[in-house]
């Protein structure tokens, strides 16, 4: 797992313009009746109730990270409950026995 981390440090490295290889990514989770959705993964260290996603008036809930190239876990909170069952999204089991949400960040080459 260091490893892992490791190569996500060395993706944060600027390059030949001084610039970071992140790129903003849009998370989109539809429930017109939660009252909060928080989005939680490996890009801040899974706290739960850090990243508060914005409602839109359609029960669309939004928010724009943004991530080096490579693999990416994440779980949504979703009024204090996780959720497992997040459409389209693609699956990997964790040490829990549950499920996290992966989403793969190109380096925009």
């Amino acid at each position: 797992m260091k490893g892992n981390k490791e190569g996500k440090k060395e993706a944060r490295k600027k390059n030949r313009k001084g610039e970071t290889d992140e790129r903003e990514v849009k998370f989109r989770f539809y429930a017109p009746d939660a009252q909060e959705v928080y989005l939680a993964g490996d890009f801040n260290g899974w706290h739960p109730q850090e990243l508060l996603m914005k409602k839109s008036k359609d029960g669309t809930w939004e928010a724009k990270v943004k991530l080096p190239p490579g693999k990416h876990e994440y779980k949504l909170l979703v009024d204090r409950r996780w959720v497992h069952d997040v459409p389209t999204a693609e699956l990997v089991a964790n040490p829990f026995g549950t499920q996290n949400c992966v989403i793969w960040v190109s380096n925009g080459q």
